[in-house]
């Protein structure tokens, strides 16, 4: 990959991996709820999840995506309804989701695969594959682009879900950890409006 496009994808990566969105709060809420050690799954599911799906998007499924009315319709009420039933967990979980009985972290399959229905992470692969992967050297860049955006993500990931379970002590009154969730569930909620809009 060419130096000149190599410091921009660091900059876009880190800016979209730190950025408020549906992975970063489902992170926050699962520390604050679980604890770090229990959500490292979560986490790595993210962190590793999104950059080996626009590896792939860059080199195959990218077409399919932009020729595809029904594909990217299904993609997108799928990944709207997907995101409002995270979002509801998470604001129902409150401050009975510690002890609930079946409550836990999402797994290590559950994040990674949450990426592939959620259409923002296909708009992004999309925009990632488009401006950095090289037609000279397709696997090479999208390689590149993988490794950036992984490092990126593991730090998002552990600084989100990491603040959260900083919070947690001072969530641990009544009513907190519930509005911290709600809010959470909030920010989620409010990601999907421009997927269904659109």
């Amino acid at each position: 990959m060419p130096t000149d496009l190599l410091a921009p994808l660091i900059m876009l990566a880190f800016a979209s991996s730190w950025t408020p969105g549906p992975n970063n709060a489902m992170m926050a809420s699962s520390g604050a709820t679980f604890g770090l050690r229990a959500s490292v799954p979560h986490m790595l599911g993210v962190a590793l999840g999104f950059p080996l799906m626009a590896f792939l998007v860059a080199l195959a499924l990218g077409g399919l995506y932009l020729e595809s009315a029904l594909f990217r319709d299904t993609l997108r009420w799928v990944g709207a309804a997907l995101m409002l039933w995270v979002a509801w967990r998470i604001a129902v979980a409150g401050g009975v989701a510690r002890t609930a009985a079946g409550a836990r972290p999402m797994r290590f399959h559950e994040a990674a695969a949450f990426q592939w229905v959620n259409p923002k992470a296909w708009v992004m692969a999309l925009g990632i594959g488009a401006q950095f992967v090289r037609p000279e050297a397709p696997v090479g860049s999208a390689l590149v682009v993988m490794a950036v955006f992984a490092a990126a993500g593991l730090t998002s990931s552990l600084g989100w879900t990491g603040a959260g379970h900083a919070l947690a002590r001072w969530l641990e009154r009544p009513g907190r950890l519930r509005g911290f969730n709600l809010v959470m569930a909030g920010l989620i909620v409010a990601s999907i409006v421009p997927i269904v809009a659109g």
